[in-house]
């Protein structure tokens, strides 16, 4: 009887969560509320389905959850039906506005407690600065806030928890996770691991670089780098342990790859459609200007996993066991189809919004030219449902962030932090204040989604660098790559212990040997930094041959990088050569030709050296 019961109330919540997740598309595109009510709306109903859908064996949680499900249903409706009334009186609160924004603001620090431990000590930071503030050094002291004028400014303020950072999450965050469930509904995931395989799966490490291609393919789409070594992992990672490559490594691979989809265009995990609206941008532009940046990347990991192939002396899988990429196309390729119709909707000026419906709605139709992926009712309903419960974890973060952004514009802490790190002879130029804005953002990033620490980070980092002279999408984008380098950078390495979980590696050992393989994400972001040509639109009238000539040398000192942390070239390379080649890489970044040719004649000197030396 108790089976029959739970599964009553598994199905009645599965239909709230899809009548939801119809509501959400709908209002996208039919707007019938205001838009802080329908933020309030979104931002309350979540917080009703994640107490909900919580559950933890022996604990008195599965009985208060029901009541927290209630508090958060109750507190949120006051907030849409009064809004209207608490604006017109000019932001100013009654007791039981008060009172109810309390409510609210409890129920996001408990779905704190029990989603995204990590997100709420950042938090609770800010929240003790936003008290604490007189006792806070000169530079960035402030009189100190009530908690009423707090609850006022973070809960009824439109640069809160209802602000840029939830409008997005509602909307493009939202729908893109839904055409991600339905790509994954009709066998894409399958297609892109099968094309992956057919392609460089019998190379020198053809697995890893198979889970390198893989991960980034899908690790755009779905917008968790966690996400993407869960599910692409358990086919990556036991095959590259399989060819004989260390456990920690083949973790550490998929960890780094599945990071980098946060920022691959065209689909960036959504956080690019956050970036546009803070720069009051098209998205396309964003997309572009994200393509070498992500070819840096991506090419750093390859040169990292087959320079390790070599020193291992592994081998790729056997062509004979691998599917024939012709035939893989040929049934298949057309899978690819809706990703193509969105890239193209964007390009041509379309809303995301409306480009992400039309990539569901291709992706229905072409499933139905599929064996066994074809997407009928069910499956839609069933997409909807997995979209929807994979938008909570996201859309609690940016709850939680939105407090953070809130308590930010309330102090005016970004503007005083910036102008302190500016105040030091360090930052007097762009190259120092990047150094510190590296530390900072990937500290500010440890253990949060992609998207919520590019939006802490953003808030906080970008103001520094653009102050000095950066131009605004530069300063964005060289944040957005750290925040998401923190998914790999330990303590909290959130992507790397996941993929040792999987592996049966050391988590600790694992992070570092990420950091060892992406170590090139890390150092990169300095080269559009200080070449802002290189992120495509960036600047008008730039020469081709110029961004041509600071690609290339980009590559050439992205591939010297990578060669110097792994230790081999031709042969393997001793300490001083491994010095040698980093410099070539550093030297690679400044736009000067005149170092440039210097570091081609010590990279030569290197290779004629290396390539003389017997194993």
């Amino acid at each position: 009887m108790k089976k029959i019961n739970t599964g009553k109330i598994k199905n009645v919540l599965n239909l709230l969560i899809f009548l939801f997740g119809l509501s959400v598309i709908f209002l996208n595109f039919f707007p019938k509320l205001e838009t802080i009510s329908f933020r309030a709306y979104y931002t309350g109903t979540i917080l009703v389905l994640a107490f909900l859908i919580y559950k933890k064996s022996k604990s008195n949680i599965n009985f208060l959850r029901y009541i927290l499900a209630i508090f958060s249903f109750v507190s949120f409706l006051y907030i849409i039906t009064n809004y209207s009334k608490i604006t017109l009186s000019g932001g100013v609160l009654s007791s039981r506005d008060y009172y109810f924004g309390i409510i609210s603001f409890l129920m996001i620090i408990i779905s704190g407690i029990l989603f995204n431990k990590n997100l709420l000590v950042l938090v609770l930071v800010f929240l003790a600065y936003a008290f604490l503030g007189r006792y806070m050094p000169m530079e960035i002291s402030h009189p100190g806030f009530s908690f009423h004028r707090i609850i006022n400014h973070v809960i009824y303020g439109s640069q809160g928890v209802f602000g840029i950072t939830m409008g997005v999450c509602s909307s493009y965050i939202f729908l893109f996770l839904m055409f991600g469930e339905f790509l994954k509904k009709s066998g894409l995931s399958d297609f892109i691991n099968d094309l992956s395989l057919s392609l460089i799966g019998h190379k020198p490490g053809g697995p890893a670089k198979v889970a390198v291609l893989a991960s980034a393919l899908l690790g755009m789409i779905n917008g968790s780098a966690v996400a993407n070594v869960a599910t692409t992992g358990m086919i990556t990672i036991p095959l590259m342990k399989k060819v004989g490559y260390r456990k920690e490594f083949s973790a550490a691979v998929e960890a780094t790859a599945s990071t980098g989809g946060q920022f691959a265009p065209p689909i960036m995990g959504a956080v690019g459609f956050v970036m546009a609206e803070y720069l009051s941008i098209p998205y396309s532009k964003v997309m572009v200007a994200a393509i070498i940046p992500a070819l840096f990347y991506y090419f750093g990991v390859l040169v990292s996993v087959h320079q390790e192939a070599k020193i291992q002396n592994l081998r790729g899988i056997n062509k004979k066991d691998l599917p024939i990429f012709k035939s893989v196309l040929k049934e298949r390729g057309f899978l690819f189809l809706p990703i193509v119709i969105v890239v193209v909707l964007i390009v041509l000026g379309y809303s995301p919004l409306f480009a992400s419906m039309a990539g569901i709605i291709a992706t229905i139709l072409t499933s139905h030219l599929t064996k066994n992926n074809k997407i009928f009712l069910k499956e839609i309903y069933e997409s909807i449902i997995s979209a929807t419960k994979a938008s909570i974890g996201i859309s609690i973060s940016c709850i939680l962030i939105g407090i953070i952004i809130g308590i930010v514009s309330l102090t005016s802490l970004g503007l005083n932090f910036g102008n302190l790190i500016m105040s030091y002879s360090l930052t007097s130029n762009v190259l120092g204040a990047g150094i510190l804005t590296m530390i900072m953002s990937t500290i500010l990033g440890m253990g949060v989604p992609g998207v919520a620490a590019y939006v802490i980070v953003s808030s906080v980092s970008a103001p520094i660098l653009i102050n000095l002279g950066t131009l605004p999408i530069v300063a964005h984008m060289f944040c957005l790559i750290y925040a998401c380098l923190s998914n790999i950078t330990p303590p909290v390495a959130i992507s790397s212990y996941v993929a040792a979980g999987i592996s049966g590696a050391n988590e600790f050992k694992t992070s570092i040997e990420a950091v060892k393989i992406g170590i090139t994400g890390f150092i990169f972001p300095f080269f559009f930094l200080l070449n802002p040509e290189l992120l495509i639109g960036a600047i008008d009238g730039v020469s081709l041959l110029v961004v041509l000539r600071m690609f290339l040398t980009g590559l050439f000192g992205v591939f010297n990088i990578a060669c110097a942390f792994e230790g081999f070239l031709t042969n393997k390379l001793n300490n001083m050569q491994r010095i040698a080649l980093f410099a070539v890489g550093l030297l690679a970044v400044d736009p000067n030709l005149k170092t440039d040719i210097i570091g081609i004649l010590i990279f030569l000197g290197v290779y004629l050296f290396n390539r003389r030396k017997k194993d």
